[in-house]
């Protein structure tokens, strides 16, 4: 099994995902790319001592960015919105 710290990389800190966190009790983070619901699911379970009701994830494609004529992307990454038990908290924000 995969080390849970390599699996979950950060919170990701925006409006939406604190709305999500006040109405639904679901927390936003960024996973690594490979990882599955169920590896996320046991990773924050592990990490943080809550139980998880749900995960939901997404992968965000890389933006377009340029620097004078130059031009890149940003590298893509994965995000997974995790629904906790009700009275379970994540402290970390």
């Amino acid at each position: 099994m995969k080390d849970p710290r390599d699996i979950i990389i950060a919170p990701h800190i925006s409006e939406k995902s604190m709305r999500l966190i006040e109405e639904n009790n679901t927390y936003t983070f960024k996973v690594a790319l490979n990882a599955n619901k169920t590896e996320i699911k046991k990773a924050i379970e592990e990490i943080f001592g809550v139980k998880v009701l749900k995960v939901n994830t997404a992968r965000m494609p890389g933006k377009m960015k340029r620097l004078g004529i130059h031009r890149g992307r940003t590298p893509e990454w994965k995000k997974a919105m995790v629904k906790l038990a009700e009275g379970d908290r994540i402290e970390i924000y």
